[in-house]
C-alpha cells in the first residue's frame, strides 16, 4: 500500500466512522494492518474499533501488539489496560496502568483505572493513594472524587468520606447529593 493509497484509506475509514459504519470501517483497518503490521496508526486504530465492537480478545491482542510498537505511549498502556480491566484481567490490568504512570505521570486517566483495579482487588489503601492522586491532576472531575468517598466509607472512615462530599457540593452537587444517599450519610452544609 503506498503513501496515496493509505492516506485515501484512512480518510474513508474515517468517512464510515463519522455516518456510524463501523463494519466497512474495520474492513480498511484490517486491510492497513494487513498491508503494514507495524503502523502504530493502524494497530491502534483497529485496537479501539475492536474494543467498540465488543471484539475483545481481538482488541486485546491489537492493544498488546500497540505497547510493544509503542513502549513509551502512556495512552497505549492506558487503553491497554482498560481492556484488561472490562476483561477482568485485574492485574495485567494493573500492570498496565503502572506501566502507563512510568511513562506519563501526569495520566490521570490511568491513576483512575489504577484505583479502579485496586478497589476491585480489595486493596483499599492503595486505591486511596491512586485516587487522591487522579483528583489531583484533574480536580473538577467527578468521578475520582465519588471513588474515593466510596473507599472512605469502605474502610470505615466516615469523616474522610464527608470531607470529599462536602467538596463536592462546590462543583457537583448532584454527585454530591447522589453519594450521600448511597452512603446514608448526613453531611451538614459546607464551610466554605
Amino acid at each position: 500500500m503506498n503513501g496515496i493509497e493509505w492516506r485515501w484509506n484512512r480518510l474513508r475509514a474515517m468517512a464510515w466512522l463519522v455516518l456510524g459504519r463501523r463494519e466497512p470501517a474495520l474492513d480498511i483497518f484490517d486491510a492497513m494492518v494487513a498491508a503494514r503490521p507495524d503502523d502504530p496508526y493502524a494497530v491502534a486504530s483497529r485496537a479501539h474499533l475492536l474494543a467498540e465492537l465488543g471484539q475483545r480478545s481481538r482488541a486485546l491482542a491489537d492493544f498488546a501488539r500497540l505497547v510493544e510498537l509503542t513502549p513509551e505511549s502512556g495512552s497505549a498502556w492506558f487503553n491497554y489496560g482498560y481492556v484488561l480491566e472490562e476483561a477482568e484481567r485485574y492485574d495485567e490490568a494493573l500492570d498496565a496502568f503502572r506501566r502507563a504512570i512510568e511513562v506519563a505521570p501526569k495520566l490521570d486517566r490511568a491513576w483512575y483505572g489504577m484505583g479502579l483495579v485496586l478497589i476491585r482487588l480489595g486493596r483499599l489503601e492503595e486505591a486511596v493513594t491512586a485516587l487522591e492522586r487522579n483528583t489531583k491532576l484533574q480536580p473538577m472531575s467527578p468521578y475520582g472524587w465519588y471513588q474515593l468517598a466510596r473507599v472512605h466509607v469502605d474502610r470505615q472512615q466516615p469523616e474522610e468520606a464527608v470531607k470529599v462530599i462536602k467538596h463536592l457540593r462546590g462543583f457537583e452537587p448532584k454527585v454530591a447529593a447522589q453519594l450521600e444517599r448511597e452512603t446514608g450519610l448526613v453531611v451538614g452544609p459546607s464551610a466554605g
